[in-house]
């Protein structure tokens, strides 16, 4: 069977299993799912195979049935946006020819789009000629190697190095301490301000608190676009404080980096070409297929410790020659050229196609906050940054009725609602990364839910 022939059978039965789960999740309870996939699943490892079109068309018609749908107008829980049609497409191009880009002969075009991509992110964060960076998998990566890089400006010593971050900042920011062996207790959480972002004055005290301490400031982490609330940090105050202390910059903008497209929300970023480093995803905003996380450095040479030299990938005379891949820049060696479908987006929309839809989801997010506000049900307990809204339906077991309603909605398949904490509080959240996001009718199912379990409506 051809790939064609295959790629029509797959999208038929994609088609089949979108229609079957018949909404944004599949209903029923997690056990009744799971029993309903190991039953299609049956033998993962049979003795005699059933083909490539069974194979292909149970799991493809599993997937679509089985997952969340990012592209259903009620599904807004969380920052997994729908991918475009182009970057899907050459997604599948890169997975044909499945190339690596540690060096030059596995990729010889995908080493060139890759260093192209770089360059023209780090001109829009406001970088200049001597940047670089990689692709990266995700923020988590980035954020990994923003500290690496970090961590190896100032070498082990007998004084205790650390790392700032505010409260809100995402976990992978302790675990990569963790990892690169600093200790996720060299990571001192600064308090947050009213509106969420790192307190600049907190940030000030803590760094001369360390000073006078002898230990050494390693990092500040400042977040652009918290996963809670979608808060961003004081960028140029948190630039200045790291100046004066020596300490490297850090800029988490995996969600936050995509307001760069858009003329109008790009000033909240003021600042970012200030860091040292910075993330940005653009499976958030950006529309593209995880993953595709954008790790950039102000100078290529902060880069200096991934070096590294294999004989059989690439030899010094190769280089030398002009045949270098990417190995000298990533933390990974085998890399699927994830630049593609990421560059696809970029040319096929350009800078203000891509604005728009940023736009429209920060339309659409403070469009939902006014019915919130609008509702004498429900309770606005974060006004939109970015594209999050979170709010909380109003019940005197606030906490109990607010999980159990979304879980609820999940159970009926009828809308997927993001839940956090915020002040001890369980609140529910839309992230809005559908430029087709229906607000509305996920608030009314976030209501009709909240009624029976508050003991409002009655249940048939």
């Amino acid at each position: 069977m051809t790939l064609n022939v295959l790629i029509d059978r797959v999208t038929e039965a994609m088609a089949e299993g979108s229609a079957a789960r018949g909404g944004p999740v599949p209903a029923g309870s997690p056990a009744e799912l799971e029993a309903r996939v190991r039953r299609v699943l049956g033998d993962v490892l049979p003795e005699r195979g059933t083909g490539a079109e069974e194979a292909a068309t149970a799991l493809a018609w599993l997937l679509a049935y089985g997952g969340p749908d990012p592209a259903d107008p009620r599904c807004a829980a969380h920052l997994h946006c729908p991918p475009l049609p182009e970057a899907v497409a050459t997604d599948l191009a890169v997975s044909m020819l499945n190339p690596s880009l540690d060096s030059w002969d596995q990729a010889p075009s995908a080493v060139t789009m890759e260093k192209a991509l770089v360059a023209a992110l780090a001109t829009l964060v406001g970088y200049g000629e001597h940047a670089s960076g990689t692709v990266t998998t995700g923020g988590s990566e980035s954020n990994l190697m923003g500290l690496l890089l970090a961590r190896d400006r100032r070498p082990a010593a007998s004084r205790r190095r650390l790392v700032f971050c505010s409260r809100a900042a995402h976990f992978s920011v302790r675990r990569a301490a963790a990892l690169l062996g600093l200790g996720e207790d060299a990571v001192i959480p600064v308090p947050t301000d009213a509106s969420h972002r790192m307190h600049a004055g907190a940030l000030a005290a803590a760094l001369s608190d360390a000073a006078a301490m002898g230990e050494i400031p390693v990092a500040v982490v400042a977040t652009a676009g918290t996963t809670d609330t979608g808060a961003i940090d004081p960028l140029h105050e948190i630039a200045a404080l790291c100046a004066s202390h020596g300490a490297w910059l850090h800029v988490d903008a995996a969600h936050g980096g995509g307001a760069l497209f858009s003329s109008r929300l790009a000033p909240l970023l003021d600042g970012l070409g200030r860091a040292d480093s910075v993330a940005i995803d653009l499976h958030k905003f950006g529309w593209v297929p995880a993953a595709a996380g954008v790790f950039l450095v102000k100078e290529a040479g902060a880069l200096r410790s991934l070096e590294m030299s294999a004989a059989y990938l690439n030899p010094g005379d190769d280089v030398a020659e002009g045949y270098d891949g990417l190995l000298g820049v990533s933390l990974r060696t085998t890399r699927r050229p994830d630049c593609a479908k990421i560059l696809v987006v970029l040319r096929s929309l350009g800078r203000s196609g891509l604005g728009a839809l940023v736009e429209r989801c920060h339309t659409l997010a403070n469009r939902a906050a006014d019915l919130v506000e609008a509702s004498p049900e429900l309770e606005l307990v974060v006004r939109p940054v970015l594209s999050t809204v979170v709010f909380r339906y109003r019940a005197p077991d606030g906490d109990l009725v607010n999980a159990g309603l979304r879980r609820r909605l999940l159970a009926e398949g009828r809308a997927v609602v993001g839940r956090t904490e915020l002040d001890g509080r369980v609140c529910l959240k839309l992230t809005v990364l559908n430029p087709e996001a229906d607000v509305a009718a996920v608030l009314a199912a976030v209501i009709d839910a909240g009624r029976v379990l508050a003991g409002t409506k009655e249940t048939r």
